[in-house]
């Protein structure tokens, strides 16, 4: 198994990338200032590329491999999440509805969501706004949801 790591820059801040054996394993929101990759790596071009795409056009739809380590549950949440067209959202009930299982799962296994943006857990909000994101409910993290839903056409209070 071969892990590579690489920090990327982008309009939400430092990026971190986990690859592994040639597949996208993680993206992490970082605080912290740090030196941006240099890579000759092919898989993190083609995702760099990729989120500049994305961040200036909220329709690209991702073509990158990748590898998600999570429970059977979680993988179907990732899946589901994954078929909420860009501009839309969906809220925790209703995803917990369609897969037989209750809000806060379903809130557990967005929380654990290891690709956030290419998996696209900003879309799942609350019955009454826009619930958490990555663990969080306010805050920075929260500004970033604002920000993806508002880059996508949704307009949310945060």
């Amino acid at each position: 198994m071969r892990q590579t790591h690489f920090i990327l820059d982008s309009p939400l801040g430092i990026l971190a990338i986990g690859t592994e054996d040639g597949a996208l394993v993680t993206i992490e929101y970082k605080q912290e200032k740090k030196s941006v990759s240099a890579s000759q790596d092919n898989l993190f071009e083609q995702l760099r590329r990729q989120l500049a795409f994305y961040f200036k056009n909220p329709k690209h739809q991702f073509d990158v491999r990748i590898k998600l380590h999570g429970t059977a549950f979680q993988q179907r949440v990732w899946r589901e999440m994954q078929k909420i067209p860009v501009g839309e959202t969906r809220t925790y009930g209703e995803v917990a509805k369609k897969l037989n299982s209750s809000p806060r799962a379903v809130g557990n296994a967005c929380r654990a969501n290891p690709l956030p943006i290419v998996i696209p857990c900003h879309r799942i909000v609350s019955k009454v706004g826009l619930g958490g994101y990555d663990g969080e409910t306010a805050g920075r993290n929260i500004k970033i949801k604002t920000w993806l839903l508002q880059h996508e056409g949704v307009s949310f209070d945060a």
